[in-house]
């Protein structure tokens, strides 16, 4: 799988000159980091490999696609944590997360406030062997990761978007909103 850091590097060092993002932007790129994961696993999962079936059409390593699937099935549910905390930190309430998903306030909140929890307490640092490094990277820089995940969503574009309208040059960066660093607030 490959990473959007692919994508040209813009090591400026002032992406984080001004107030930080707000929580809820933060939160949304990590949101979208889960998004592509998935994305470039089930892209990955499409194509029928050259040497994955035996001349008779039997599989020619059992076990492997159910473990691709396995790991396409990991990232889904990264996915549905990052949306879950992300609403959290966008106001919903765990009555409305387990509205949407089916559950009680209370399984809802079982389920997901530790993720929540690691969020907003502990933001992953470099050295962190749970976090891997781009979700370090998520957190320490959310800009310059918004901008490559923008590179990405870019290089997706072949014209046919399914009647999706054109995500516009920054489909990430650009609806992340900075805190207001007169409002006192953490921008939660």
């Amino acid at each position: 799988m490959t990473d959007p850091r692919g994508a040209r590097h813009r090591g400026d060092g002032d992406t984080e000159a001004a107030a930080p993002f707000t929580d809820a932007s933060r939160a949304r790129v990590v949101l979208s980091y889960e998004a592509y994961e998935l994305a470039d696993l089930a892209r990955a999962a499409v194509p029928i490999g050259a040497g994955e079936l035996c001349a008779d059409g039997t599989v020619r390593s059992p076990g492997a696609v159910l473990a691709d699937a396995a790991r396409l099935l990991g990232a889904a549910r990264q996915l549905l944590e990052a949306a879950a905390v992300f609403e959290r930190v966008g106001g919903a309430s765990w009555q409305r997360v387990g509205e949407v998903l089916g559950l009680s306030a209370q399984a809802a909140r079982a389920r997901f406030a530790p993720a929540e929890a690691r969020f907003r307490d502990r933001p992953p640092s470099p050295g962190d062997p749970s976090a891997g490094c781009w979700r370090a990277y998520l957190s320490r820089e959310p800009l310059e990761a918004a901008l490559d995940l923008d590179d990405w969503v870019l290089r997706q574009g072949d014209g046919d978007r399914d009647g999706d309208s054109d995500p516009g040059p920054a489909p990430v960066s650009g609806g992340l909103v900075r805190e207001d660093p007169t409002a006192g607030h953490s921008g939660r």
